[in-house]
């Protein structure tokens, strides 16, 4: 059975990650995979071993979350029942914030918890203000393999930190519609150097996370929960009338309580074990 949890970790965790302002990091931390994932990551060419076994499963889990399910999830943001699904989508973000104060071993906020939460809300927001386009891959020849590799790094790090969507930030940088076309046409080429990018953000940014998670666990724990808390801010849906705020706090409550009781199960599982 721990095998099939393994790839439906990963399944949960790829189809979650097209969602506009849906961190890849914050259902990995949501779903208790996390902390396990970053250490693979970091690990895998010292201990390969120990290692590759879980990241194929857990990557094998995510493309089929990708290919199956994204396409469907950003479909159906753009239909009438995009409205709802933001609202569950904020609340099941909002379900996995008790999960943090867990992490951090704290049970409420205090005035030396505030100034490294605000520092992880500051990034994020910061983050949403760059200009779109920044890194679009407007030319050919080395110069768009550079922007392509650059941003592949950049995007590497908006999927390991929890809080950051990488297709937001992909959009932001102005590679998504690139990225997006070149996957529709499986046009393979095209994408390597922004998943070379990819590779090397995501190694480097995981080596940083276990040390920072090991030496700082407690304020690292309390930048993550600003980044979750200031990712809420993209999912807030605009221009709802009163009928549907209600049937949004509805979906919202709904998504909370299903992944705290997700977040609930895997503590006592992980207890047990």
């Amino acid at each position: 059975m721990e095998h099939l949890f393994d790839v439906l970790k990963g399944f949960a965790v790829g189809s979650s990650m097209s969602v506009p302002g849906v961190s890849g990091g914050t259902m990995a931390m949501i779903i208790g995979v996390y902390d396990r994932l970053i250490t693979a990551v970091s690990r895998i060419f010292s201990e390969p071993k120990k290692h590759i076994l879980f990241l194929l499963k857990f990557c094998a889990g995510g493309a089929v979350g990708v290919i199956l399910l994204a396409g469907v999830i950003t479909w159906a943001l753009d239909t009438p029942a995009g409205l709802p699904l933001r609202f569950a989508f904020m609340g099941a973000v909002a379900g996995g914030i008790p999960l943090i104060f867990r992490k951090a071993g704290i049970k409420k906020i205090n005035i030396k918890s505030i100034p490294p939460i605000l520092t992880g809300v500051v990034v994020v927001v910061l983050l949403a203000q760059l200009p779109e386009g920044l890194f679009s891959p407007s030319r050919e020849g080395l110069a768009a393999v550079a922007v392509q590799l650059a941003g592949g790094v950049i995007v590497a790090a908006a999927l390991v930190l929890p809080g950051i969507s990488a297709s937001h930030m992909m959009y932001m940088l102005g590679i998504y519609e690139p990225v997006m076309n070149s996957v529709s046409r499986f046009d393979i080429l095209s994408l390597l150097p922004l998943a070379a990018g990819l590779l090397i953000g995501t190694f480097l940014t995981a080596r940083l996370m276990e040390k920072l998670l090991e030496r700082h666990s407690r304020g690292c724990y309390l930048v993550i929960l600003g980044f979750m808390a200031g990712s809420l801010r993209e999912l807030i849906p605009q221009g709802a009338d009163g009928v549907q705020l209600m049937l949004g706090a509805a979906c919202a409550v709904i998504g909370f309580a299903i992944v705290k009781t997700i977040c609930d199960k895997e503590r006592t599982r992980a207890a047990l074990n």
